[in-house]
């Protein structure tokens, strides 16, 4: 049956692929987002079609949330402070966008009894040495609180724990996912994001820029992958109270990701190697290896990743081929 949905950080990178699915699905759609990295771009599509509401606020607006988690039916709390950039250069916001807000938005669909999915995150896990893959139950390894990228790890475990909280405390129904590297079209790689900004680099013929030596390995889950991951778990009475890892086992080092985005957009750009504290300055560490362990939402709801890195890889450089030739004819006088 259609509900009515209200998506936080909906005109964000997942939010808007999500509320693309929630409409097309025959849901009513509310989206409220400060626009502080999400984008009006991102929505614009959508914002002709009768079921669709944006709300230009701020989560931390208790009114407005207090009347938007009143008239929904289900929450998709989505909205964060994220990538590397903005961590390092605005902790002050990290901090208290990822836990006043999310407390906020758990507060009311605890007071109004909706049901909610908490987005989470596969840095709540932390440093971890080894490539094995990594489970909803193992340990989380941190560095010291001096290195600024812990702090939205530490962010995102204190909303895991949030939730926990309410559900123990005022029966809160909710269900959390933990992204592992969600990438494809229409993400930013303003603030950090690897495979937009190698592909935005190659295509504009500027050197892709590698942080650290390049040996870091990544998994990367397409876009349409990880909503269905989201909708599926949503709609799953037997996730309540539980955590899922969302994300693919496409592993690779960030090294052979440049060198495979060169030979895919045919682009002669240059691989430069740039030490971190050249990057964001001192106080960022980066995680050796992230692969997830994805068998508990295998058996929860069937999902599994269904996009190689190669079909990835290809929608990203189309959409950005498209963006920047649509740029270049609009600068064309």
């Amino acid at each position: 049956m259609a509900a009515k949905v209200l998506v936080t950080g909906g005109a964000g990178f997942i939010g808007s692929h999500l509320c693309e699915l929630l409409l097309d699905d025959g849901d009513e759609v509310w989206v409220l987002d400060d626009l502080s990295t999400g984008s009006l771009d991102n929505v614009a599509h959508l914002r002709d079609r009768p079921e669709f509401h944006l709300v230009v606020d701020t989560m931390l607006s208790r009114t407005v949330v207090n009347e938007l988690v009143n008239k929904v039916d289900v929450v998709y709390h989505l909205a964060a402070a994220v990538g590397p950039r903005l961590i390092v250069e605005q902790p002050v916001h990290t901090i208290v966008t990822n836990l006043e807000g999310s407390e906020i938005v758990l507060d009311h669909c605890a007071r109004f009894g909706r049901r909610v999915l908490v987005a989470s995150t596969s840095e709540v896990y932390g440093d971890h040495r080894s490539a094995e893959p990594l489970h909803e139950d193992a340990r989380r390894v941190y560095g010291p609180t001096t290195q600024k990228r812990w702090l939205y790890a530490d962010s995102k475990a204190m909303d895991e724990y949030l939730a926990l909280a309410y559900r123990q405390e005022r029966g809160l129904d909710f269900v959390v996912p933990r992204l592992f590297n969600t990438v494809g079209p229409r993400q930013s790689g303003q603030y950090g994001m690897v495979v937009a900004r190698f592909v935005q680099s190659a295509v504009a013929g500027r050197p892709l820029e590698i942080h650290g030596d390049g040996t870091q390995t990544r998994t990367f889950c397409h876009v349409q992958d990880t909503i269905r991951a989201l909708k599926g778990l949503m709609e799953s009475d037997a996730t309540t109270g539980q955590i899922y890892n969302v994300g693919s086992r496409n592993w690779i080092s960030v090294s052979e990701l440049a060198a495979r985005v060169l030979e895919l957009t045919g682009s002669s750009s240059e691989l430069v190697q740039v030490p971190y504290d050249q990057v964001y300055g001192t106080g960022i560490d980066d995680m050796l290896h992230r692969v997830p362990a994805i068998e508990k939402i295998e058996a929860a709801i069937g999902w599994a990743p269904t996009r190689s890195l190669d079909d990835i890889l290809g929608d990203v450089i189309d959409h950005e081929r498209a963006a920047h030739a649509g740029a270049g004819r609009a600068a064309t006088p």
